[in-house]
């Protein structure tokens, strides 16, 4: 414990001789890894940001995006923003645009074929990002509809991912999944529930993706993707994402993060889709509205209006910005939740 008085930053008196002695084989070898639930509204529906991993193992399975901390070069907080950066192309002008905050740390035994690994996961969201591309170690990388994804309970090992039990997480998994993944969620008598934007690693020039619909139009959630038609997840990712749906969900109550996933202005209309989409149900417009504008420093208005007016006519809506409140107060609850409280 003597080594961990103070700042912790140097060695104290003594230490030198300690340290000089000190085997760090006498502890058994454990790695640390990031991964990180990214999140935006494309079209009106919650995505998530997959890669398609290109080795083993769950080789041509999907995965959040992650990797390795550079131990002793960077902090977590660093391998979390280096890791975003490489698979959405966000430069550090756009990265500050983005929300990023540590979601939990996953270590059970066993999470990892290969070794102990201790992953810290991190949940990002943010409007607009840019069309995916695969890193270094992914051989494709695609924004999904969060309805596509299999995360109910019993998901959260290896054994539980696949469709068959006995599959082998060393295995080659490309011929079970399409690069289009598309086609994977389609029947011959019924259409893919949604097209993902999936993207090859693309050059950098390549322009970015939109978010969130523009104008007046109302968001609407993903549609649910045909029966027994779900992805998979490599690790225990579909653990990682339902906590970090969980997450966003709950601090879309409490907290004015809705606005991270809206551009500098918007409408009501456009914040309450958001609210739609992430929650996964409709919200009554006027009640809505009357919340948003009473709940202190929530949003302001800009004093202007949106360039067009709403799809069934009259005036064209008011724009606002998010406010300076970093806690909402009233909490805008979901309806299930309200109606448990009355």
């Amino acid at each position: 414990m003597d080594a961990q008085r103070g700042s912790g930053t140097a060695a104290g008196d003594g230490d030198d001789e300690f340290l000089a002695a000190y085997d760090p084989r006498d502890f058994p070898a454990i790695a640390v890894t990031v991964d990180i639930v990214v999140l935006t509204l494309r079209q009106g529906a919650l995505h998530v940001l997959l890669v398609e991993r290109g080795a083993r193992p769950f080789k041509g399975a999907w995965a959040l995006p992650g990797g390795f901390v550079r131990a002793g070069r960077e902090s977590l907080d660093e391998a979390a923003a280096r890791e975003l950066a490489e698979e959405t192309g966000l430069d550090a002008t756009h990265l500050e645009r983005v929300h990023l905050e540590q979601l939990g740390s996953y270590g059970d035994p066993g999470r990892d074929p290969r070794m102990p690994v201790v992953t810290v996961a991190y949940l990002a969201f943010a409007p607009d990002l840019p069309e995916a591309r695969g890193g270094s170690d992914a051989s494709a990388a695609a924004w999904i509809p969060v309805a596509g994804l299999r995360l109910g309970a019993g998901e959260e090992s290896p054994k539980g991912l696949f469709a068959d039990p006995a599959a082998d997480p060393s295995a080659d998994l490309s011929a079970g999944l399409s690069t289009d993944i598309s086609t994977d969620f389609a029947t011959s008598d019924t259409p893919a529930f949604i097209e993902p934007d999936a993207a090859r690693p693309r050059p950098p020039e390549q322009g970015p993706g939109h978010g969130i619909n523009g104008g007046d139009a109302v968001p609407r959630p993903a549609d649910t993707p045909p029966s027994g038609r779900s992805l998979p997840l490599a690790f225990d990712h579909a653990r990682i994402v339902a906590d970090g749906l969980d997450r966003a969900r709950a601090k879309l109550e409490y907290t004015p993060l809705a606005t991270a996933f809206l551009g500098e202005e918007f409408t009501i209309v456009e914040l309450r889709g958001v609210y739609e989409a992430i929650w996964g149900s409709p919200l009554h417009a006027g009640n809505f509205h009357r919340k948003v504008l009473s709940v202190p420093g929530f949003v302001e208005s800009t004093g202007a209006t949106a360039a067009r007016g709403g799809a069934r006519g009259g005036p064209r809506a008011r724009l606002y910005r998010a406010g300076d409140a970093r806690l909402l107060h009233p909490a805008l609850l979901r309806p299930d939740r309200e109606a448990g409280v009355r």
